[in-house]
């Protein structure tokens, strides 16, 4: 089902620079569009980028956000790390958390859990990244590593109204893979179930990520339960990401 308050968070991943920057124009020049009013566009590029795509992004409707945080609020000696408080001072609204990529580096439940509610304390907009792996999937073990995340990852936070939750099926991410219909909706069905039962608010968002293109968004978005996409490759290409988002909400 679509509607126009979707969102769509753009994950540069480890790619850009300064020069880069300018390819946003035409997402910008989207944005003002009436049509696109209530649709939520998010940056996240690297950290050295933050501060210029603030700026760039200022006098629009788009936001900026980091992919990562450490899980200390506080300052102190953790060489190559940023936390939340920075990603804050920077100008930027969100950051992802618990994406595959950190938790193949190391980033546990418990981990993730410590990132959220520094992220929640510095007033920032969270995309709570879940997903199981292929084996998971094979041994049908999706459920259980689900429910563990979202579990784990949420234990004792009680405001959730600045958390977005991102199902992206591991096995799905950079493979051009993405879950039959069927399967899609019926874990998009189970996220919301154990978030019920955490007696989590009602309207709580949930995006899919996992090989999102111009050429699948537009099947993905007749599945009920979707609020947007989070979106890696496609959108390095300002056309590619456009295509994404016009075909979402048309």
């Amino acid at each position: 089902m679509t509607n126009n308050n979707m969102y769509f968070i753009a994950n540069w991943k480890m790619f850009g620079n300064l020069s880069s920057i300018n390819s946003i124009n035409k997402v910008i020049n989207l944005a003002k569009l009436k049509k696109y009013k209530k649709t939520r566009i998010v940056y996240c590029p690297p950290y050295t980028l933050l501060e210029a795509f603030v700026k760039k992004t200022k006098k629009s409707k788009i936001s900026v956000g980091a992919q990562n945080c450490h899980h200390e609020s506080n300052h102190g000696p953790n060489t190559g790390f940023v936390n939340s408080k920075m990603i804050k001072d920077t100008g930027s609204k969100f950051v992802i958390i618990g994406h595959s990529e950190m938790r193949n580096e190391g980033d546990t439940d418990k981990k993730i859990n410590k990132k959220i509610k520094s992220a929640i304390n510095s007033n920032l907009n969270i995309v709570f990244c879940i997903g199981e792996t292929l084996k998971d999937k094979k041994s049908k073990k999706t459920n259980i590593v689900l429910k563990r995340q979202i579990k784990n990852g949420l234990k004792k936070i009680k405001k959730y109204e600045n958390i977005i939750v991102a199902y992206e099926p591991v096995w799905s991410i950079g493979t051009g893979m993405i879950p039959k219909n069927y399967e899609l909706t019926k874990n998009i069905n189970f996220i919301k179930k154990v978030l019920k039962s955490l007696k989590i608010i009602k309207n709580i968002k949930i995006l899919y990520g996992g090989s999102v293109n111009s050429s699948n968004v537009r099947d993905l978005t007749r599945i009920s339960g979707i609020n947007g996409f989070i979106v890696g490759g496609s959108s390095l290409n300002a056309k590619n990401f456009i295509d994404i988002i016009k075909k979402s909400i048309n």
